[in-house]
């Protein structure tokens, strides 16, 4: 049903709508949802997964060479 609202719009709404569109990012006021605890959290919260892997992966190679020999 979207679909025949953007359908219906005057060329002046239009404009409107693509000049919203291409406004860019306003990191000084933030949306609503930004202020949601989930937005706020740091971007690395799965930071200590890396280093799990490479150990991980060092065992492995480890067990191998020893099983090799």
């Amino acid at each position: 049903m979207d679909n025949h609202k953007n359908e219906s719009q005057t060329s002046q709404e239009e404009l409107q709508h693509l000049r919203e569109v291409n406004e860019p990012e306003d990191f000084e006021h933030l949306e609503p949802d930004e202020e949601q605890y989930e937005a706020r959290q740091a971007a690395g919260s799965l930071i200590w997964l890396l280093p799990l892997s490479v150990a991980l992966v060092v065992l492995v190679v480890i067990f191998f060479v020893v099983m090799s020999l």
